[in-house]
Parts: structure tokens; sequence; C-alpha cells
């Protein structure tokens, strides 16, 4: 972990936190969901580092130790799609890699479509591919008490989440979303109010990256959070006709609650998705959960590893 070296590098008016590690010719940018942040990447960083490339991961606007936008309610899952592209050019980087991790595959694969010259390949962790929209989540299909619903309401997170400090926020989070059944309250709870206080964290998840978290979330907090993803999820992207030319692997924990959302498993299993990203791969692993790539590190890196090397010729 000593070996990454950490920057601001100037993005779009915003300094964006940088992590980087590695100095191969081929470049790996990774790409975090919620409640993550560039150190869910830490042991892919190293691996792919060990493997020749150079790796990137960086904090999203208005996350971790990134510049905060000015007005974060008018942001919007294209704002990450330019930052990607802004990044690779203040860094001089012509193509990469992009890996993206539960709402980090949104801008993956976004970028991909609208700039198709920027990618070298796509891998995603636990979201096929979607895109931002009314059909993205089907919120009516579920309960009202369904998380998403819920954080996609103005003010009902941020008072849920302000009973408790970021630590705490990110324990409920990581321990209630390791598992296996979608999260959804009922009438009179908030999604906070589901976890089990004497519930351990994960095996695979210590206090010590706990408290990682921890300080980098004290530092942005979640207004922006709650704003990209959820409350622009449903938005339209404006893309009318996304096909993904780049090779592409899609890696899916069995029992990643996501599967579970309506119309998502048959959409992978199907091979609909073929049709948006036609050269495709899907990896099933059967202890896999929403945290793949922190709870199964040695795997997932193989499978990463064997895909970028297959790539890179």
């Amino acid at each position: 972990m000593e070996k990454i070296q950490h920057s601001h590098v100037e993005v779009r008016g915003l300094k964006l936190h940088v992590a980087q590690i590695g100095s191969g010719d081929k470049v790996v940018v990774f790409l975090h969901g919620f409640p993550e942040i560039w150190y869910t990447w830490r042991y892919q960083m190293i691996a792919v580092a060990n493997a020749g490339y150079r790796a990137i991961a960086f904090d999203f606007r208005g996350y971790g130790l990134s510049d905060q936008p000015p007005e974060p309610e008018k942001a919007n899952f294209n704002d990450l799609v330019d930052d990607v592209v802004g990044l690779l050019d203040s860094l001089g980087i012509n193509k990469a890699f992009l890996i993206g991790k539960d709402f980090g595959a949104f801008p993956a694969y976004m970028v991909a479509t609208v700039h198709p010259e920027r990618v070298l390949g796509v891998i995603t962790l636990g979201i096929p591919f979607l895109l931002p929209g009314p059909s993205a989540v089907r919120n009516q299909q579920l309960p009202q008490g369904f998380y998403i619903t819920r954080w996609q309401e103005p003010g009902r997170a941020e008072a849920d989440f302000g009973r408790f400090d970021a630590k705490a926020v990110i324990r409920n989070i990581y321990t209630l979303f390791s598992g296996s059944e979608v999260p959804v309250a009922a009438e009179d709870q908030e999604i906070m109010d589901l976890f089990d206080p004497s519930a351990p964290l994960p095996p695979w998840f210590s206090e010590e990256d706990l408290s990682v978290y921890a300080s980098l979330y004290e530092k942005s907090g979640f207004r922006f959070a709650l704003q990209v993803p959820y409350r622009t999820l449903n938005v339209d992207c404006g893309i009318t006709e996304p096909i993904v030319k780049a090779p592409t692997l899609l890696i899916m924990g069995e029992k990643d609650y996501v599967r579970k959302f309506p119309g998502i498993e048959d959409y992978i299993r199907s091979g609909a998705m073929k049709h948006v990203v036609p050269d495709l791969d899907i990896i099933f692993m059967p202890e896999g959960s929403h945290f793949v790539q922190e709870q199964l590190p040695d795997q997932v890196n193989e499978f990463i590893i064997t895909f970028l090397g297959k790539h890179s010729a």
C-alpha cells in the first residue's frame, strides 16, 4: 500500500484525488461505487501494477478527497463521464482499460459508448450494461422501502444518515449490503434501522479498512453521493443507440443482492446484453457478494489480469 502514490489532478475546474501505482504503457482506470472510494481497489491496483500495468483509481468528484462541485444538485452521470475523459486528458493518456464496480459501471459503459477511441476494454463488477434513465432500476416493482427509492427522496437519507457518524454509516451499509437480500425497510423504518448493532463486520473487511473509508467520507460527507448515483439514476443520459464495441467482462457474485433486482437475472442469463455489448464474457462467482473485489481479491485479480493480457496485444 505504501507504494501507491497520491496526488490531486485538475479536471474540469476541480481537483480530483488520484491514486496511482505502476508504470506500464497500458493503463487501467478503476471507477468506484458507493459506499466505496479509491481504496476499494487497493488489492486490484497492486496486482495489475505487479503484472506490468499502470493502475489509476480516483475519488469521483464530491467523494473522498476530491473537490465538491459548486452545485452538487445539478450533477448527473454525464459529469462522471466527462471527468473520466478529462482525467485521461490531464494525465496524457490516450487509451485505457476501464474497470467499474457498482455505479462505477455506468460511466465505464458510457465512456466506452460515447468515446470508444479512448477505451481498450471494460470490466464491470456486479452491474451489467445499464444506462441511467427511467428503466435503469424498476423501483415500482419493489416495495416502497427499497433502499434506492428511500435514498432518492430529498432529505430522507440525510436525516437517516445524520443520526450517525460517517464511520457508523459505512459500517452499517457495508454489513447490510454484503448480504444476498435486497435492503428493504418497513414503513416505520429507515434503511439504517435494518442494521443489527450486534452484527460483525464482514470477515474480509477490517476495522482498519473501516477507518480508512470513514476518514474519507468524513471529509466529503454524503451529499454528492446521494445525488450521483441515486437521485440521477432515473435521469435520461441522452445516449439513444448504445453499443459497446470494446471487449467486455462482467463479473457477478452469485450472492450479490443486485441479481434480485427485477429483470436483472434474466437480462444477464438470457444473452440479451450481447445486443449492446457483443464482445462480452461473463464470470459468475458462486460465493461472491456485492463486494467481490474486497471479499475474494485473489480470484478477481486473476480474472482481471487474464482479461487484460488477452486484450493488450
